[in-house]
């Protein structure tokens, strides 16, 4: 089955069960009646753009909202019954009352008194920002996570998931794509609160690229996860909540973007909303083009069989991607306390890619000599997920019962060929061919039960069945009228299966004003390898791997004042190895910097601490942190060198990793027109281990302790109701150990957004890096070698993009619950909850 063939039945599917519900809901739904009316002011003129929002008292199903035209008035068809109605309009005061709905027909006007600072503006000077949201701080402070809103983020406008993320406090993107917290990168991504096929398998950078900006509702960012969370990701666990419309009809924005580098993209989020049922389309796709940039330059410190003293390298790689993606779904409300949805995902992504590696060498005696390879690449990756789930509220106090099973389904084709020269004369010529596919099941369960006024008891099981098969083809020849035989090492087929079983219980609780929530997760891990590779040699591997582990965590929180608080928590976490690490030789695109496999890998254990501290006013919200990190049997990159000059580097189990310091996030509203969003993370380190094997003649140290730093500043100008711009910069302090010296780096991006077309657009132009400074530097010392790096993954870029909303309908009313002081579920009915 193709591609073509596989997204056409997806498609039909969807639409198929889309129609069949949407019928359903029209059958159930109670006959309605047309009503209008308007809205007036005091000295009885209209209010335009007013928010009008019908509340059912008798089932909530049946509320609606809408808004005024330009001359106040408005029309609605509702179910007869009784209804508390809210009038709200900017320079207004919120008014609310009570009318029974009998007839067809006009109900008469509704009248609002203006708020007693409201200026005297026109209308037309405030169309622009009526009916759009209110504004909302961009980082908020919860129980066991941080919310952060990326709308007001104008530099990443137009972008994807890896340019919102480095603007993201407590987050960092390296210069690879690589996403790192607070020092590690062992982050543990998910989609609306779950492991996701739009995340791939192993081509993370290529996945966060994939996912625009502009289909990004928030972004939890969880640095110390509770037992309710699954304990993968030792540096904790990124939540991408994804758009999901809660108003009511139809409505929508469609973004385009052109840029410098090459990149064009446009997207758009659709939704639909009518009594029961509710239907969302996220969807869109681009092209981009990128440029990455690699130098190594190594001096020898032993002689070598070679001769040589000294290899420089420089590695220029020119890529063309083109990225679709589409999300569909619907919940459906079988009753007011029970609702199903279902949802649909498929993601391609292509590429194209053209590179050179140039190798220069110096010899004992003085000699000089050069190889070059030559790359033409191509990537193909199709993903397809399905999402089913089942909501039921027993009553409106929390008890509650979630009910979720996932499928995902994703493949991989990677086709390259390299043609090597030394001193301009031929000398080889590779062919590699790599085929991944990897298919997930996810079933879960959620229940919560309160328990008197302050408490509530929750627990759950989930289920994980992950399958990667690895196709691994190297082939090679010497003349171009020769044939090409098989590198047997690098040649292989593997397979990697882990079903994990996971079961959590927590219980929170509040004692006056101290608020505690104690957790415990059990995981059971079953992991299966098998690889065999074309070496005589080598034997068929055949491995079997279980873990067993429980997962304690502990939350604490003092209540000084409301939204004031001290927070103390305590999570043990796993980092397990990726199925990319535990494949022996998995990658050769570069025979001279290959990256080796390690089937002995085993996982690493962290435990983690945080004691912090939060206020939030209406003007500003300070939250520093105090954390403390430990981790055993730590991964570590062992760097060697073989008998050749070919650089390996090796994933291995050594040591123990600590990692403490203070991140500071704030932000402040310091005056009508200045705000300000920044985090500063101040922290040292100390590693231990030393590595003694085959592949270093003496014995080498990974031991060292430091202190770094990481700042970012985010300062949005607002000139007036419709004009904004901004500065961000960013910094990375040197970070030094006996085998590695990193040296500082530095960042500085611009975007500025114009609002037009009365409100319902946006233009929006932004400049990533300015002074083109975000590249890694680093010094590795060995006692055999000393060499230095240096890498840019993606130069300096331009993007200009244009949002126009449609049909900007205003959100139901929701029936408030009662409020559960000690809350820190991440899970609403956009995500359905982690576990």
């Amino acid at each position: 089955m193709n591609q073509t063939e596989i997204i056409n039945i997806f498609t039909k599917k969807t639409l198929g069960l889309t129609f069949v519900l949407s019928a359903a809901a029209f059958a159930f739904a109670q006959e309605k009646v047309g009503i209008s009316g308007s809205v007036v002011s005091k000295s009885n003129q209209p209010v335009p753009y007013a928010s009008v929002t019908f509340s059912n008292k008798a089932n909530k199903l049946f509320s609606d909202a809408t808004l005024t035209d330009e001359k106040g008035q408005y029309k609605l068809d509702l179910a007869p019954g009784n209804y508390d109605i809210t009038i709200e309009a900017i320079d207004y005061q919120k008014n609310v009352l009570n009318k029974q709905i009998t007839a067809a027909g006009n109900i008469g006007a509704f009248s609002i008194d203006p708020e007693k600072s409201a200026t005297n503006l026109k209308t037309a000077d405030i169309q622009g920002v009526v009916i759009t949201a209110p504004s909302t701080k961009p980082y908020k402070v919860e129980l066991d996570k941080r919310t952060y809103d990326p709308s007001q983020d104008i530099v990443s406008k137009g972008g994807n998931l890896q340019d919102v993320l480095s603007n993201v406090p407590s987050v960092s993107v390296e210069t690879d794509g690589t996403v790192s917290m607070r020092g590690s990168s062992n982050v543990r991504f998910l989609i609306n609160g779950k492991p996701s096929a739009l995340l791939g398998i192993d081509d993370g950078a290529n996945a966060l690229q994939s996912i625009p900006a502009d289909q990004i509702e928030r972004i939890e960012v969880i640095t110390n996860p509770s037992s309710k969370f699954e304990a993968s990701g030792t540096a904790g666990i990124l939540n991408i909540i994804l758009k999901k419309s809660k108003k009511t009809g139809f409505n929508g924005s469609v973004t385009g973007t052109l840029g410098y580098l090459p990149q064009t993209n446009l997207n758009t989020n659709l939704s639909w909303r009518k009594g029961n049922l509710t239907w969302f389309l996220n969807g869109g796709g681009g092209y981009r083009e990128s440029k990455n940039t690699n130098r190594n330059n190594a001096t020898y410190f032993i002689p070598r069989a070679d001769n040589r003293t000294n290899a420089d390298q420089e590695s220029i790689t020119k890529n063309k991607n083109d990225n679709y993606n589409a999300s569909t779904g619907l919940v459906y409300d079988i009753s007011d306390k029970t609702s199903v949805n279902a949802s649909g995902t498929v993601r391609t992504f292509d590429s194209d890619n053209i590179g050179n590696v140039w190798y220069g060498y110096r010899y004992t005696d003085g000699s000089l000599s050069s190889a070059r390879r030559d790359n033409t690449g191509s990537n193909n990756n199709l993903a397809l997920q399905g999402d089913f789930g089942l909501d039921h509220k027993f009553n409106d106090k929390g008890h509650n019962l979630s009910l979720s099973l996932s499928l995902q389904r994703n493949r991989s084709y990677n086709d390259t060929d390299v043609m090597q020269t030394e001193n301009d004369a031929f000398t080889l010529q590779n062919q590699i061919n790599q085929t991944t596919l990897n298919k997930t099941l996810i079933g879960k369960a959620d229940y919560e039960l309160p328990i008197g006024e302050n408490s509530k008891l929750e627990a759950g099981y989930r289920l994980d069945i992950n399958k990667n098969t690895y196709d691994n083809d190297v082939s090679q020849r010497y003349s171009l009228f020769s044939d090409y035989f098989f590198l047997p090492t690098f040649t292989y087929n593997a397979f990697y299966k882990e079903v994990f079983n996971a079961g959590y219980i927590q219980f929170k609780s509040k004692v006056g004003k101290l608020g505690y929530q104690l957790g415990l997760r059990n995981e059971y891990s079953q992991i299966d390898i098998k690889y065999q590779n074309l070496n005589p040699s080598d034997e068929l591997i055949d491995k079997k791997k279980n873990y067993n582990n429980l997962f304690p965590s502990v939350f604490l929180s003092y209540e000084i004042a409301k939204d004031n608080q001290f927070l103390i928590n305590y999570s043990r976490r796993i980092d397990r190895p990726r199925s990319f690490f535990l494949i022996p030789n998995p990658s050769y695109t570069d025979n001279q910097n290959i990256f080796d496999g390690n089937i002995d890998l085993n996982p690493s254990y962290v435990d983690s601490y945080e004691f912090g501290y939060s206020i939030s006013k209406n003007k500003f919200t300070v939250n520093p942190t105090l954390y403390f990190r430990h981790t055993t049997d730590d991964v570590k990159m062992l760097v060697y060198s073989d008998d050749a000059g070919a650089f390996h580097t090796k994933p291995i189990n050594l040591g123990n990793d600590d990692r403490y310091g203070m991140d500071l996030n704030f932000n402040w509203d310091a005056t009508k027109w200045l705000k300000l969003l920044g985090n500063v993370d101040l922290f040292g380190y100390k590693t231990t281990g030393t590595y003694t094997g085959p592949e270093v003649p003496k014995p080498m140290p990974f031991e060292g302790s430091g202190f770094s730093s990481r700042a970012r500043l985010t300062t949005t100008f607002k000139v007036d109701k419709t004009f904004n711009f901004q500065f961000q910069g960013f910094y990375r302090g040197a970070q030094k150990s006996l085998s590695q010296d990193r040296k500082d780096m530095y960042a500085i991006s611009f975007g500025a957004s114009k609002t037009v077309l009365d409100g319902n657009g946006t233009i929006s132009f932004n400049i990533q890096d300015i002074f083109n400074t975000r590249a890694m530097r680093s010094v590795t010392k060995t006692p055999e070698f000393e060499r230095e790096s240096y890498m840019q993954w993606q130069p300096r870029q331009f993007a200009l993009s244009f949002t126009y909303r449609f049909k900007q309908g205003e959100r139901i009313e929701q029936p408030k619950r009662k409020k559960d002081i000690n809350s820190n579920a991440a899970g609403d009915d956009q995500q359905g909850g982690p576990m």
